[in-house]
């Protein structure tokens, strides 16, 4: 059965250092440990839709011919993931990232994307048309050549996939170069938004949703603004909010895409906007409650079972 998700991306690992809090510019802070983490927000993004998926995710992606690169081909194979897709750059170091998290779970991040810049549109191209057709959603972020994205998300736009953009790390290119008419669902956090869209959403709710509104006058048709422990907002031509699950949040670093894999999985079942964004924003809220990238990523029946206790229409 072919995939119902495509998914384009970066593969990182990440070296992680937990301290009491973030340094600031040119401030050393010990920290308490240390550890190495499958991530890189395609893979991250790719495994949290697998994760939550009936049918294995097809991932497109590159890694560098070294040591981090087969340890994360070995790593994606175990999950949900069909693989061939992803190419072996020779002579190019593997993505990295190094992170600092701080007791309260916030993080700093600083990616060195090596293989990850040598994702080409023929990358794209290669996928079995048939199988193109077949799916229903194509989900990609920033973390690739900006080539590369407004390529696969125009082909998957024309093949007749709703198509997702999370615009990580915000880059204000894909305003002016007409990236986002090809764009069905946006999914900015707040600092994302507020640099595309040119507007302080520290004003609150009223900022949050003139932001929103300007993001889908500039292409995109639909809007939906993470906020954290907040929640999102849904901007489809009317505005919804969804609050987050109450929980102690241990690492954030990668509740963006575990909210991202899940809203392409559930949009790919034929929920609506509203409701695959609830369902993603459950996954969000239990990514947090877990350390490390991958390893936080929720199972499906975590989410169910989530969502069968807090709200049961969301389980079919």
């Amino acid at each position: 059965m072919p995939p119902q998700v495509i998914v384009l991306g970066s593969i990182n690992t990440d070296l992680v250092i937990r301290g009491p809090r973030l340094p600031a510019p040119g401030e050393t802070v010990l920290g308490h440990e240390f550890y190495q983490a499958a991530g890189g927000k395609g893979a991250n993004q790719a495994v949290a839709a697998a994760r939550a998926a009936r049918q294995p995710v097809r991932f497109v992606a590159a890694v560098g011919d070294d040591s981090f690169g087969h340890e994360s081909l070995r790593r994606l194979r175990e999950e949900n993931l069909l693989c061939d897709a992803i190419r072996v750059v020779a002579g190019q170091a593997s993505g990295v990232a190094l992170i600092l998290v701080d007791e309260r779970g916030q993080n700093l991040i600083s990616v060195a994307s090596g293989a990850n810049w040598h994702l080409r549109p023929s990358d794209f191209d290669r996928l079995d048309p048939a199988e193109l057709a077949a799916a229903r959603v194509f989900l990609t972020c920033l973390e690739s050549p900006l080539e590369t994205v407004t390529h696969a998300l125009r082909r998957a736009k024309q093949a007749g996939l709703q198509t997702i953009l999370n615009p990580a790390p915000a880059n204000i290119e894909i305003v002016a170069s007409g990236l986002l008419r090809w764009v069905d669902v946006l999914t900015p956090n707040e600092r994302e938004a507020a640099l595309l869209a040119g507007i302080d959403l520290s004003r609150g709710p009223p900022a949050e949703e003139a932001a929103v509104e300007r993001l889908r006058e500039m292409g995109a048709a639909a809007i939906v603004l993470t906020l954290g422990d907040r929640g999102c907002l849904v901007a489809d031509g009317r505005t919804t909010r969804i609050p987050a699950l109450t929980v102690t949040s241990i690492d954030a670093t990668a509740a963006g895409d575990a909210f991202n894999g899940a809203l392409a999985v559930g949009l790919a079942e034929g929920r609506s906007l509203v409701d695959a964004a609830e369902w993603a924003t459950v996954a969000a809220s239990i990514s947090v409650t877990h350390k490390g990238a991958q390893p936080s990523l929720p199972l499906r029946r975590e989410i169910e079972i989530a969502c069968n206790n807090l709200r049961p229409a969301f389980v079919e």
